[in-house]
């Protein structure tokens, strides 16, 4: 606005609906008639004083009643000043002008942003502690194009939009202010008036920490402060290629994995203390975490996200957070986290018509709004939005050193009529049912992460036939790492949670993976979802008496972890929890006072233990070379026996699965070598519960073709277990 002051302006300062407040408050100069002139809305003032750091006092004038001082001064060059507020009792404070400090955003920043290029976004956007010109402050940046105007709000200005109103920058749509004096730990809103001039307040979508629900505020928060030293676990996961290496996840809520002081969550600090030692002893390779990201339901399980840049305080402070993942990599434990890019919540303080306008989702709800989960579809076709997504997937691998990404819900952003009827979608451009933007979107993700971060997972739930999920993108594919492999789980809890004497009937339940296994690089996954809703806990699943319950389990996971694959299982399973999986409520360890639920826990400790120490059964997970069916064909016995093969085929095991309660003596089963063939593990070993039925620590082969092998073993096959043998030669 420069020097002189019209009413229109007065007019749009006091109502808080200037788009760029700075060219009516602050320093203005007239060069040509020598004159300058300093502006300050301040209604919380009844009187005002400019003082400059060179010494001179003016008690600036009252030009409108709402609280709009003016002061003219001799121009300066380099003006630098604070003001003396007085409030009705005489009491007095200063304060720098926020109106006085350039931008902070480059023209470049704001290019980049509205192309869909700036994947560290999160350092620019958001609340961040800065010093600028001198004085230390936060300076704030959030993308509201539509917005009449945003102010920041907080304890700070008493929740009053009508000060610290933001200016927008040039057609980005972004609006920076940097606000002197604030630091860490301060509380804050965006005020957003819509061209209807309706008001909301809405959380940072960059906002970086957030109070402890049902509140609902940012916090700031300077994530650069936390001091890593994971710097040689780091190194080494980034080092080489992760598609070769064990993989054992233990999936946790962590609001419920346990609980303290009656019905308390744990602190990060505790889950240091707690589960990182709990996971070590097990021999888990990862820990996958829900619900890190906030939320405001806790029924949600964490799966609709309000701060996608926040961890949640429900346990800790964001550092507290950081401690926990560093700990983890201290015992060379992986962090994967799930990553919820599919949809949001419909909560008005969110990204929900973010600026009064379909924003981050789209305006027609039979592409924005999906009826199932009562969410928001974001609009990936939209460039601001891609980048504030692959920003944030990146923010976590940058910034807490996360892992991998489990994401979520992949087929629901993958097609246009996900969950909906004839007529409830609208086709792609070329009439298919294909979301294109999702898919370029989803590309875009895995190539920035993967280029970025070689060592980390990305990790799709994908349940559909769609091709190439975890095909690299040059190739066609979509570009993730992993894909979780939700065809083999219906089939095999199917299969298992049939009474045994059915089971000769449903024989291709257990055989038919193989004809896809290698088509992608598969997760065998029993999660959070198989366990809830009815479906009965894991141990509940399997048929029989209490012996046989835990026989089949037992059986069960072994074959699930011979089976080509990464791996992964939810918390309780390990040790047999009765109940379904309740997220109010703690896991049953008292559960662990009885011997069959310690022995059951000794069980998949042992199980990861030989898993991770034979490579046969996880560096050729993605490979037809490293698995070969021995006899696959025996449905009347409901037994398969199967061979996996190291890299270089040094190491050869040979796995054989009886699926039946019945004890089966001298089985005849074809080996590929003559050697010595060590039972390095056995389901139904004494020690986990089992009958103790097994084959004295192994045979040599016999020179008798069987099985299409050149040699043959006879076996003793423990009822409802599995045995893991081990060629070893002369």
């Amino acid at each position: 606005m420069g020097y002189k002051l019209k009413n229109d302006d007065i007019h749009k300062i006091i109502n808080a609906e200037h788009h760029d407040p700075f060219t009516v408050l602050g320093y203005h100069c007239d060069e040509k008639n020598n004159k300058a002139v300093v502006r300050a809305f301040l209604p919380e003032a009844i009187k005002v004083e400019l003082i400059t750091d060179s010494g001179i006092t003016l008690l600036m004038n009252k030009v409108h009643n709402d609280g709009l001082y003016e002061g003219e001064i001799t121009p300066l060059k380099d003006i630098k000043y604070k003001f003396k507020l007085y409030n009705s009792e005489n009491h007095s404070w200063i304060l720098h002008d926020t109106y006085m400090f350039l931008p902070v955003l480059s023209d470049f920043d704001l290019h980049l942003f509205s192309e869909g290029n700036h994947f560290d976004s999160y350092n620019k956007l958001g609340a961040h502690c800065i010093t600028l010109q001198g004085v230390k402050g936060v300076s704030f940046a959030v993308w509201a194009p539509n917005a009449k105007r945003v102010s920041v709000i907080g304890n700070f200005n008493h929740w009053d939009g009508r000060h610290n109103q933001m200016r927008v920058r040039g057609t980005s749509g972004i609006w920076e202010l940097f606000i002197p004096d604030l630091s860490e730990g301060e509380i804050y809103k965006y005020e957003v008036k819509n061209q209807n001039n309706s008001l909301t307040e809405k959380f940072d979508p960059y906002g970086f920490r957030s109070e402890l629900r049902p509140k609902t505020a940012s916090v700031v928060h300077d994530y650069s402060t936390y001091k890593w030293k994971d710097k040689d676990y780091m190194k080494e996961r980034d080092s080489g290629h992760n598609l070769n290496k064990p993989v054992s996840i233990y999936e946790i809520h962590p609001a419920s994995w346990k609980r303290k002081n009656g019905n308390d969550y744990l602190t990060y600090k505790d889950l240091v203390d707690e589960l990182i030692p709990y996971v070590v002893y097990m021999g888990y390779t990862h820990i996958e975490l829900m619900g890190i990201a906030e939320h405001p339901f806790d029924g949600s399980w964490g799966y609709q996200v309000t701060g996608y840049y926040a961890p949640t305080s429900r346990h800790g402070t964001p550092n507290e957070f950081a401690y926990f993942v560093d700990q983890c990599h201290k015992n060379n434990i992986g962090v994967i986290m799930d990553w919820v890019p599919a949809h949001f919540p419909t909560d008005e303080f969110g990204l929900a018509r973010f600026d009064g306008t379909a924003l981050y989702e789209h305006e027609d709800p039979r592409k924005g709004f999906h009826k199932d989960w009562t969410t928001f579809i974001f609009n990936y076709g939209r460039n601001e939005v891609r980048n504030f997504l692959i920003s944030n997937a990146l923010y976590w691998v940058d910034v807490y050193h996360i892992d991998g990404l489990r994401v979520d819900a992949v087929a629901s952003m993958l097609y246009l009529d996900y969950a909906r009827e004839a007529g409830e979608w609208v086709p792609n451009e070329y009439g298919g049912n294909e979301n294109l933007d999702a898919v370029f979107f989803i590309k875009t993700l895995n190539e920035k992460v993967y280029s970025k971060h070689p060592g980390v997972y990305m990790i799709a739930e994908e349940s559909t036939a769609w091709s190439g999920v975890s095909r690299p993108t040059y190739c066609g594919g979509l570009g993730f790492g992993l894909k979780w492999n939700m065809g083999w789980m219906n089939d095999f809890l199917k299969y298992i949670e049939k009474n045994p004497i059915y089971r000769k009937y449903h024989h291709n339940d257990l055989t038919f993976s193989m004809i896809y296994a290698f088509n992608e690089n598969f997760t065998l996954v029993i999660s959070h979802d198989e366990v809830v809703h009815g479906k009965g806990s894991l141990i509940n699943k399997m048929p029989g008496d209490d012996w046989q319950k835990f026989a089949n389990l037992r059986c069960a996971m072994t074959y699930m972890y011979a089976h080509p694959g990464k791996k992964l299982l939810f918390m309780g399973s390990e040790f047999g929890q009765w109940q379904e999986w309740n997220y109010q409520q703690s896991l049953d360890w008292h559960l662990l006072d009885w011997n069959k639920h310690k022995e059951l826990l000794w069980f998949f400790k042992e199980l990861n233990k030989v898993y991770k120490e034979n490579p046969a059964l996880y560096q050729k997970d993605f490979s037809q070379d490293g698995f070969q069916w021995v006899n696959c064909n025996d449905w009347e016995s409901s037994v398969l026996s199967f061979l996996r093969k190291s890299d270089d085929e040094t190491e050869t095991l040979l796995i054989v699965a009886n699926f039946t309660p019945t004890l089966r003596h001298e089985y005849r089963v074809g080996v590929p070598k003559h050697s010595h063939w060590d039972e390095i593990f056995n389901s139904d070993a004494t020690e986990f519960g089992g009958s103790g039925n097994g084959n004295c620590g192994g045979f040599w082969s016999d020179e008798r073709a069987w099985d299409n092998q050149p040699y043959s073993i006879n076996l003793t096959l423990p009822p409802l277990g599995v045995i893991i043998l081990k060629s070893k030669s002369k």
